[in-house]
Protein backbone atom coordinates (compact mmCIF):
# COMPACT_ATOMS: atom_id res chain seq x y z
CA UNK A 1 0.00 0.00 0.00
CA UNK A 2 1.80 3.37 -0.80
CA UNK A 3 2.68 5.93 1.78
CA UNK A 4 0.19 8.47 2.58
CA UNK A 5 1.84 12.38 2.97
CA UNK A 6 0.50 15.09 4.21
CA UNK A 7 1.08 17.84 1.70
CA UNK A 8 0.93 20.49 3.76
CA UNK A 9 3.16 19.33 6.76
CA UNK A 10 5.77 18.54 3.89
CA UNK A 11 5.54 21.64 2.67
CA UNK A 12 6.29 22.88 6.32
CA UNK A 13 9.66 20.67 6.52
CA UNK A 14 11.25 21.73 3.37
CA UNK A 15 9.57 25.75 4.88
CA UNK A 16 11.93 24.92 8.02
CA UNK A 17 15.07 23.75 6.02
CA UNK A 18 14.89 27.01 3.92
CA UNK A 19 14.86 28.82 7.54
CA UNK A 20 17.42 26.88 9.33
CA UNK A 21 20.08 27.21 6.10
CA UNK A 22 19.25 31.01 5.98
CA UNK A 23 20.11 31.07 10.04
CA UNK A 24 23.23 29.68 9.25
CA UNK A 25 24.31 30.51 5.84
CA UNK A 26 22.03 33.21 4.50
CA UNK A 27 19.48 32.73 1.86
CA UNK A 28 21.87 32.59 -1.09
CA UNK A 29 22.60 29.56 -0.71
CA UNK A 30 18.55 28.18 -0.22
CA UNK A 31 18.75 26.78 -3.68
CA UNK A 32 15.95 23.77 -4.39
CA UNK A 33 18.81 21.37 -4.29
CA UNK A 34 20.56 22.74 -0.96
CA UNK A 35 17.29 22.92 0.66
CA UNK A 36 16.39 18.89 -0.45
CA UNK A 37 19.49 18.06 1.04
CA UNK A 38 18.69 19.92 4.66
CA UNK A 39 15.11 18.44 4.69
CA UNK A 40 16.31 15.05 3.43
CA UNK A 41 14.94 14.80 0.49
CA UNK A 42 15.09 14.33 -2.82
CA UNK A 43 14.53 17.52 -5.61
CA UNK A 44 12.06 15.94 -7.39
CA UNK A 45 10.53 15.57 -3.83
CA UNK A 46 10.83 19.39 -3.24
CA UNK A 47 9.67 20.06 -6.67
CA UNK A 48 6.28 18.38 -6.41
CA UNK A 49 5.33 20.70 -3.71
CA UNK A 50 7.26 24.18 -5.26
CA UNK A 51 8.29 24.03 -9.12
CA UNK A 52 10.38 26.74 -8.74
CA UNK A 53 13.09 28.38 -6.27
CA UNK A 54 11.30 31.07 -6.44
CA UNK A 55 7.79 29.41 -5.91
CA UNK A 56 9.61 28.11 -2.86
CA UNK A 57 10.77 31.47 -1.79
CA UNK A 58 7.87 33.44 -1.83
CA UNK A 59 6.11 30.47 0.20
CA UNK A 60 8.95 30.48 2.73
CA UNK A 61 8.54 34.38 2.97
CA UNK A 62 4.47 34.32 3.39
CA UNK A 63 5.13 31.73 6.29
CA UNK A 64 7.06 33.89 8.45
CA UNK A 65 5.58 36.66 7.95
CA UNK A 66 2.17 34.93 9.21
CA UNK A 67 4.09 33.50 11.85
CA UNK A 68 5.04 37.50 13.44
CA UNK A 69 2.06 38.69 13.01
CA UNK A 70 0.43 35.70 14.49
CA UNK A 71 2.25 36.00 17.21
CA UNK A 72 1.99 40.05 16.91
CA UNK A 73 -1.73 40.08 17.24
CA UNK A 74 -2.05 37.70 20.03
CA UNK A 75 0.34 40.04 21.86
CA UNK A 76 -1.83 43.16 21.34
CA UNK A 77 -4.83 41.13 22.53
CA UNK A 78 -3.31 41.26 25.52
CA UNK A 79 -1.86 44.69 25.69
CA UNK A 80 -5.78 45.72 24.99
CA UNK A 81 -6.57 43.47 27.71
CA UNK A 82 -4.54 45.34 30.52
CA UNK A 83 -5.27 48.22 32.59
CA UNK A 84 -2.79 51.11 31.18
CA UNK A 85 -0.26 52.57 33.50
CA UNK A 86 -0.31 48.75 35.44
CA UNK A 87 3.15 47.24 35.78
CA UNK A 88 0.71 44.15 33.64
CA UNK A 89 0.27 46.28 30.89
CA UNK A 90 3.95 47.52 30.35
CA UNK A 91 5.13 44.16 30.55
CA UNK A 92 3.01 43.16 27.83
CA UNK A 93 3.93 46.26 25.77
CA UNK A 94 7.47 44.88 25.78
CA UNK A 95 6.54 41.20 24.89
CA UNK A 96 4.71 42.47 22.36
CA UNK A 97 7.41 44.60 20.92
CA UNK A 98 9.73 41.79 21.60
CA UNK A 99 8.43 39.85 19.07
CA UNK A 100 10.43 41.73 16.80
CA UNK A 101 13.95 40.87 17.85
CA UNK A 102 16.32 37.61 18.52
CA UNK A 103 15.30 37.22 22.08
CA UNK A 104 15.47 33.74 21.91
CA UNK A 105 16.16 30.69 19.35
CA UNK A 106 12.55 30.68 17.53
CA UNK A 107 12.41 34.06 17.46
CA UNK A 108 16.39 34.85 16.40
CA UNK A 109 15.21 32.09 13.45
CA UNK A 110 12.84 34.30 12.48
CA UNK A 111 13.89 37.45 12.64
CA UNK A 112 17.13 36.34 10.73
CA UNK A 113 14.89 35.15 7.94
CA UNK A 114 12.79 38.04 7.75
CA UNK A 115 15.61 40.66 7.66
CA UNK A 116 17.27 38.33 4.89
CA UNK A 117 13.54 37.78 3.03
CA UNK A 118 13.26 41.94 3.22
CA UNK A 119 16.68 42.76 2.07
CA UNK A 120 16.54 40.33 -0.92
CA UNK A 121 13.10 41.95 -1.88
CA UNK A 122 15.11 44.97 -3.07
CA UNK A 123 16.59 42.90 -6.07
CA UNK A 124 14.56 39.70 -5.75
CA UNK A 125 10.93 40.64 -7.93
CA UNK A 126 9.80 37.87 -6.90
CA UNK A 127 9.70 38.70 -3.41
CA UNK A 128 8.16 42.39 -3.73
CA UNK A 129 5.02 41.57 -2.92
CA UNK A 130 5.42 39.47 0.24
CA UNK A 131 7.66 42.63 1.13
CA UNK A 132 5.31 45.14 1.09
CA UNK A 133 2.56 42.91 2.43
CA UNK A 134 4.94 42.23 5.58
CA UNK A 135 5.48 46.13 5.79
CA UNK A 136 1.97 47.20 5.58
CA UNK A 137 0.24 44.39 8.20
CA UNK A 138 3.16 44.85 10.46
CA UNK A 139 2.71 48.82 10.50
CA UNK A 140 -0.71 48.56 10.87
CA UNK A 141 -0.33 46.60 13.92
CA UNK A 142 2.39 49.25 15.75
CA UNK A 143 0.26 52.01 14.42
CA UNK A 144 -2.85 50.77 16.97
CA UNK A 145 -0.18 49.89 19.26
CA UNK A 146 0.48 53.68 19.09
CA UNK A 147 -3.11 54.64 19.05
CA UNK A 148 -3.35 52.53 22.32
CA UNK A 149 -0.42 53.85 24.02
CA UNK A 150 -0.55 57.89 23.08
CA UNK A 151 -2.40 60.19 25.61
CA UNK A 152 -5.40 60.87 25.27
CA UNK A 153 -6.29 63.13 22.46
CA UNK A 154 -3.18 63.96 21.59
CA UNK A 155 -2.42 61.76 18.10
CA UNK A 156 -3.35 63.81 15.11
CA UNK A 157 -2.74 61.53 11.71
CA UNK A 158 0.93 63.42 11.35
CA UNK A 159 1.96 62.44 14.99
CA UNK A 160 0.79 58.37 14.28
CA UNK A 161 2.46 57.74 11.36
CA UNK A 162 5.66 59.78 12.80
CA UNK A 163 5.64 58.21 16.16
CA UNK A 164 4.98 54.39 14.39
CA UNK A 165 7.63 55.06 12.28
CA UNK A 166 9.99 56.37 14.50
CA UNK A 167 9.30 52.72 16.69
CA UNK A 168 9.46 50.81 13.51
CA UNK A 169 12.80 52.24 12.80
CA UNK A 170 13.91 51.70 16.42
CA UNK A 171 13.12 47.62 16.60
CA UNK A 172 14.69 47.66 12.79
CA UNK A 173 17.88 48.77 14.51
CA UNK A 174 17.45 46.56 17.29
CA UNK A 175 16.47 43.47 15.98
CA UNK A 176 19.78 44.11 13.54
CA UNK A 177 22.12 44.84 16.14
CA UNK A 178 21.08 41.82 17.88
CA UNK A 179 21.60 39.40 14.89
CA UNK A 180 24.81 41.07 14.38
CA UNK A 181 26.41 41.71 17.43
CA UNK A 182 24.30 39.27 20.17
CA UNK A 183 27.47 38.66 23.14
CA UNK A 184 26.50 42.38 23.70
CA UNK A 185 23.61 43.47 22.80
CA UNK A 186 21.73 40.72 24.52
CA UNK A 187 18.48 40.43 25.40
CA UNK A 188 18.30 42.66 28.63
CA UNK A 189 20.03 45.33 26.77
CA UNK A 190 17.07 45.09 23.98
CA UNK A 191 14.51 45.21 26.68
CA UNK A 192 16.33 47.89 28.43
CA UNK A 193 16.18 49.91 25.24
CA UNK A 194 12.24 49.28 24.71
CA UNK A 195 11.55 50.45 27.79
CA UNK A 196 13.47 53.68 27.56
CA UNK A 197 11.78 54.62 24.66
CA UNK A 198 8.47 53.70 25.73
CA UNK A 199 9.49 55.95 28.43
CA UNK A 200 10.53 59.02 26.55
CA UNK A 201 6.93 58.59 24.12
CA UNK A 202 4.64 58.52 26.54
CA UNK A 203 5.74 60.87 28.14
CA UNK A 204 6.03 63.69 25.24
CA UNK A 205 3.07 66.37 25.14
CA UNK A 206 0.42 66.29 22.37
CA UNK A 207 1.13 68.39 19.71
CA UNK A 208 -0.89 71.34 19.49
Amino acid sequence: MPKIVDAEARRQEVVEAVFRIIAVDGLERASLREVAEEAGLVVGSVRHYFASSDELLVYSFATVVDRILDRLEACLDDVTGQEPGTAAHHEAVLTLLGQFLPLDEELAVDACVWMAFRNAARVKRALVDEAARSHRAVAAVVGRLIMHLMPSGGAGQRDLVTEAERLLATLDGLCMHALLQPEWMTAEVCRDVLASHLSAFQAVPPSS
